[in-house]
């Protein structure tokens, strides 16, 4: 795949803002504007000074350029995560070993986003055998809940008030998915992953800019922060928030990874800290909950089929449900295939209007119909179905008026609509190794700092609140309703996607809450239909509409569009769009990283 735009496609894009196109000596077309990132980085072996990486900016919006790299790239949202997945692909290790080394590192310097007590979604390319796998590794509900569980005196509570406590928590998956896949797939010995995690929190690590600001954003809308003496000891010392640039240590956590990597993840799912799991869950002195030790013993990771769907002789895959990122996704950009993008530049209205009615259109479908497919029988092919989508895409047009979107009719059986909120506190990395093998796993505590209840050096995820606080309307149960070993849905979108030969060309994903679908479908056009290269596509400035307001990013030339947007009917926001998109490009010569310039993340190779 090319990373150039075509002259013909240069000469329709506008030259309003600083993402505007322009051309290089070299004849490929760059970003103007674009910031070189430095990933300069110490190996952890070389026990050097360790810095926290580039904070991001005070508007949240700073532009980079890709890392280009031979052999092998990782792109993770912290440098001493990439760094722990650089270390392992150096010492021998594939992609699926790197992940468990990056998701080990993530719990300690990134534990508002995620960690070994979330959940995640991965999909992994066997480069060898050209075959993809995907492993849900989601959150699961504990055996005692019921559909009435967020319900108090015939109200769904407030879910600031539900996200607290043990009624939240949902079984962890991340974890035994990895090691699942390790199982399978990995080449190093398992507890050799967990080394520079280990060194790493016994060493200490210097706080970022990005987990000072959460922390201390936390002391007003997680009540749980404070509430938890073990939690409000760890990032809040004598009183105070964790300062950016202090060193951290977590020696709890560090003896937590040593025992889940000698003893594997039954220590945790069936030893000692299942007992002490379910102790936080069921004592919580807020919002006490239900998960027990059996709960975790009976916990499985689903290897399910990928969501792939063809887009301009591309094969685009991502994951099926409880996630609704790999239906999603395909559906906005199955919508706007019938039009010829590149007829209007990427910062103009009528790009952003086509956008934003398709992704209203997957938004309300989504909301109606996908829940954990284990627990409904509803055909979710149906969803991505050409004749179906082309049905939908007929009320699309660059300058017909925005309105709210119905849910389509794909199905014969009739279905409620829920209500979800999702919150943007995830994390996203990719990895290729040497030989080409790919993983691009999203994972989450959901809400930052997961439900507060800290266990051994480690948060406890919020999941729980995923799922649709009202179980029926009008007497009809809502598809994603609570139910006991359910699955939430997510809008998590890890996403490969594939040349028309089978070859691997692209593997991204985001943070973002409910908006991740529409990050990672803007990114996707950035590069299959506008010819950018991955980091340009993401430094875009960020559109979303989940049917019910168009956003544009605040501190980028994009605001200019509300005007015009408002005369199309549109209800326009400012607003601050804080994805965390990471991906890599396969190129001819090697690979192309791209690390989000909104968040912390570097891409790192050789």
């Amino acid at each position: 795949m090319h990373s150039c735009i075509s002259d013909q496609l240069t000469q329709k894009n506008s030259n309003r803002g600083r993402f505007t196109l322009s051309r290089s000596r070299t004849g490929s077309y760059i970003l103007a504007g674009c910031l070189a990132l430095s990933a300069s980085f110490p190996s952890f072996s070389q026990q050097a000074p360790r810095e926290a990486g580039e904070p991001e900016a005070a508007t949240g919006y700073v532009e980079k350029q890709a890392l280009a790299s031979k052999d092998y790239m990782v792109v993770a949202a912290n440098p001493y995560a990439s760094w722990a997945g650089k270390n392992i692909i150096e010492n021998g290790g594939n992609a699926i070993d790197a992940a468990v080394a990056i998701q080990a590192m993530l719990t300690l310097v990134e534990p508002q986003s995620s960690g070994v007590g979330g959940g995640a979604f991965m999909l992994y390319w066997d480069n060898e055998t050209k075959t993809l796998h995907t492993f849900d590794g989601r959150e699961m509900a504990p055996a005692g809940v019921n559909a009435y569980w967020f319900m108090e005196h015939g109200q769904p509570m407030k879910w600031i008030d539900a996200v607290v406590g043990g009624k939240s928590v949902g079984v962890p998956g991340v974890m035994k998915a990895l090691e699942t896949a390790h199982t399978k797939y990995g080449d190093l010995e398992w507890k050799a992953l967990f080394a520079d995690a280990i060194a790493t929190s016994e060493e200490g690590f210097k706080v970022s800019k990005r987990l000072e600001k959460l922390v201390t954003m936390a002391e007003q809308y997680h009540k749980g922060m404070k509430a938890f003496p073990s939690t409000a000891t760890y990032f809040y010392p004598a009183g105070k928030p964790l300062k950016a640039g202090t060193t951290k240590k977590n020696p709890l956590l560090g003896k937590t990874l040593r025992n889940i990597a000698e003893q594997g993840t039954d220590y945790m799912y069936k030893g000692d800290l299942a007992t002490k799991i379910a102790k936080a869950v069921q004592t919580a002195n807020i919002n006490p909950g239900v998960l027990n030790e059996e709960d975790l013993a009976n916990y499985k990771v689903i290897e399910r089929q990928a969501v792939c769907g063809e887009y301009r002789a591309k094969q685009i895959c991502g994951m099926a449900p409880p996630s609704s990122g790999g239906i999603n996704v395909y559906q906005i950009l199955k919508l706007l295939e019938r039009f010829n993008l590149t007829d209007y530049a990427i910062d103009s209205p009528e790009f952003a209007n086509l956008y934003t009615q398709a992704s209203a259109l997957a938004y309300a479908d989504r909301e109606k119909f996908i829940a954990d497919s284990d627990f409904t029988n509803l055909p979710y092919a149906a969803l991505i179905n050409e004749g179906y989508l082309e049905r939908r895409g007929e009320f699309i047009a660059p300058d017909k008026p925005w309105r709210f979107a119905r849910a389509g009719e794909p199905f014969s059986t009739q279905v409620i609509a829920g209500s979800t909120l999702e919150q943007p506190n995830t994390s996203h990395f990719v990895v290729v190794d040497k030989a080409g093998n790919a993983v691009s796993m999203t994972t989450s505590v959901e809400f930052m700092f997961g439900s507060g209840l800290m266990v051994d050096g480690f948060l406890l995820n919020n999941q729980l609140t995923d799922f649709s606080f009202s179980p029926s309307q009008n007497r009809f149960p809502v598809p994603n309703r609570v139910e006991p070993h359910k699955r939430p849905r997510s809008a998590m979108s890890p996403t490969m996607v594939f040349d028309e030969d089978g070859n691997l060309e692209l593997l991204v994903g985001s943070p973002g809450g409910s908006r991740i679908v529409s990050y990672v479908a803007q990114t996707l056009i950035g590069v299959i239909d506008y010819g950018l290269d991955i980091q340009q596509a993401i430094n875009l400035p960020k559109i979303t509409n989940r049917n019910d307001y168009t956003a544009l990013e605040k501190g980028t030339p994009i605001e200019a569009l509300q005007a015009p947007l408002e005369a199309l009917g549109h209800k326009v926001k400012i607003v601050d769009l804080n994805s965390g998109l990471h991906g890599i490009q396969v190129m001819p010569t090697g690979y192309l990283g791209g690390a989000d310039p909104r968040r912390e993340g570097v891409a790192v190779g050789k």
